[in-house]
């Protein structure tokens, strides 16, 4: 499969969608609005697709979630050695 295949099959969801999902998957809160707002403000946010309606891919939101929850730790004292 290739790359344009990939991307062709890859599930997109609206905005809506996309904050319930993070929510549901990762248990981080996310609201449309705040999807909203990092469109707007900076490059925060998870990829999307611009247009009338913001397209957020399944691997973008993936990637995003996980970035702000961080590696795992066994200590406190591994938070900067992790970053």
């Amino acid at each position: 499969m290739t790359e344009s295949d990939e991307s062709k099959s890859e599930r997109l969801l609206r905005r809506a969608q996309a904050a319930k999902y993070v929510v549901d998957t990762y248990n981080l809160p996310c609201s449309p609005k705040t999807l909203a707002k990092l469109a707007c403000v900076n490059s925060e946010g998870p990829p999307f697709h611009a247009g009338r309606f913001p397209l957020y891919p399944v691997s973008g939101l993936d990637a995003w979630a996980k970035k702000k929850i961080g590696p795992l730790v066994r200590s406190t004292s591994e938070v900067d050695r992790a970053a």
